[in-house]
């Protein structure tokens, strides 16, 4: 299926309202080739999961946190849930995000991994304004990666949850394969880059060595806190 593409117009980022959206930090990871609890590392002076809730709660009206680990669970003033299943990977957080989300009257949720310490609140906004705008069950901002979107920094409508849950039951752990079965619609690299460099926007922090670049990165940009 192709997947709808948006306006490849590419506008300087506007700091708009909230959206009214959940969103879904989702750090149920074991963090094995981190070492420790990667959402509690620093980055510029600040743990990963503070730098995400920061943008994510200029960005939407509801910021919660999808993970089992009891560090991430308690964290003051973010509503905490655990994946439906730990072998669930990433997609069993995306369908406990949307099943809250459906609680709470919401058209969806915005979902983003914990370890993403430079995500522009204006580009996180504008993902969920252009999802609930679009209709779309599922909208995925363009990038550089294998896939050439990012699944873990993207929209899910509601109307998500069936096909989400008929993939975890048929033993489906690839996003990337679900958000392609929902027929997910795009969010251009043009419009990506207006808010900043691809590469950094979406750089995400799996080990050691991805923390040093991230705080070199950091450094040259004066994010020290």
């Amino acid at each position: 299926m192709t997947s709808p593409a948006l306006s490849t117009a590419s506008t300087p980022p506007v700091r708009a309202a909230p959206v009214r959206a959940l969103g879904a930090i989702l750090a149920g990871g074991a963090s094995s080739r981190f070492g420790s609890v990667k959402g509690l590392a620093t980055v510029g002076g600040a743990p990963l999961v503070e730098r995400v809730r920061e943008v994510l709660a200029a960005a939407v009206t509801d910021p919660v946190i999808i993970t089992h680990l009891p560090d991430l669970a308690t964290l003051p003033g973010l509503p905490a849930r655990p994946d439906a299943t730990d072998a669930g990977g990433p997609l069993a957080g995306i369908e406990t995000a949307l099943r809250w989300a459906e609680e709470r009257g919401l058209p969806g949720a915005l979902c983003v991994a914990c370890d993403m310490p430079f995500l522009s609140a204006a580009l996180l906004g504008e993902i969920a304004r252009a999802g609930v705008e679009s209709g779309a069950l599922a909208l995925v901002p363009e990038s550089g990666s294998r896939a050439g979107f990012e699944p873990l920094c993207a929209w899910y409508s509601t109307a998500a949850l069936p096909g989400v849950r008929d993939a975890l039951e048929r033993g489906e752990r690839r996003v990337t394969r679900v958000v392609e079965a929902l027929g997910a619609a795009r969010l251009p690299i043009g419009r990506v880059a207006a808010h900043g460099d691809p590469a950094v926007l979406f750089l995400n922090v799996n080990t050691p060595a991805g923390r040093r670049e991230a705080e070199e990165i950091a450094m040259r940009a004066g994010s020290t806190r």
